[in-house]
């Protein structure tokens, strides 16, 4: 890692560190919370624009869309009030973004084995969610986790198609993804947990780090 990025690492560490203080600390401090949540994902859509010159760059574009997209959905889901559903829709079109960038890096399907893995893996999830969630929410949450598995095993299947470093950075980020929506759903509809929003938001953080340390990486 050079030093310019080992200083963004740094500085979003500390943000994500500071949105998590404040999440627990609620009160007068959760101001923190409210500040440096989105602040954190823009701190990583920076780092995509300023480190990643040189990358390829309509994978960049679309990572660094995706970024942007995310924080659309960081601002909705911590909202006084229900936007959860709002939440969904810009989380779903940031993995589009994703999805779009990483099938410009390697053909969809180049690997069969991460879609068959993910798959198995969505569908246990759904399985667990389902008798908890609203009726209204069902298509969309199905429609929301079939996406975010393509990008995932789309994810590792670059990494097995390309074997370079932005490969193996997007398919651990594709995978942080995964587990951290997974944690939010069965926290919030089927076995809500104390730990879970620090768990949700380190796993998600790392997942937005590794996707954009791709950007920076990938080269033509």
């Amino acid at each position: 890692m050079s030093g310019r990025v080992r200083s963004w690492a740094v500085v979003v560490a500390v943000s994500a560190v500071l949105a998590i203080v404040g999440a627990y600390a609620g009160g007068a401090a959760i101001w923190l919370h409210y500040l440096f949540k989105p602040a954190t994902t823009l701190l990583i859509a920076a780092m995509v624009l300023r480190a990643g010159a040189g990358a390829e760059p309509r994978y960049r574009r679309a990572i660094f869309a995706g970024l942007l997209l995310s924080t659309a959905g960081d601002a909705f889901l911590m909202l006084p009030g229900d936007w959860f559903v709002f939440g969904l829709a810009s989380f779903l079109c940031a993995h589009i973004a994703y999805l779009v960038g990483l099938c410009r890096r390697a053909r969809p399907f180049a690997a069969g084995w991460p879609f068959l893995a993910y798959a198995v893996l969505a569908g246990a999830v759904l399985a667990v969610l389902w008798p908890h969630l609203p009726g209204e929410l069902r298509v969309p949450v199905i429609v929301y986790v079939a996406v975010l598995a393509a990008m995932a095993a789309q994810a590792a299947a670059v990494w097995r198609r390309r074997a370079d470093a932005a490969g193996v950075v997007a398919a651990i980020g594709g995978a942080c993804f995964v587990f951290s929506d997974a944690t939010l759903a069965i926290d919030r509809f089927a076995a809500p947990f104390a730990a879970a929003q620090a768990v949700v938001l380190v796993s998600y953080w790392a997942a937005q780090w590794w996707i954009g340390r791709s950007a920076v990486l990938a080269r033509g």
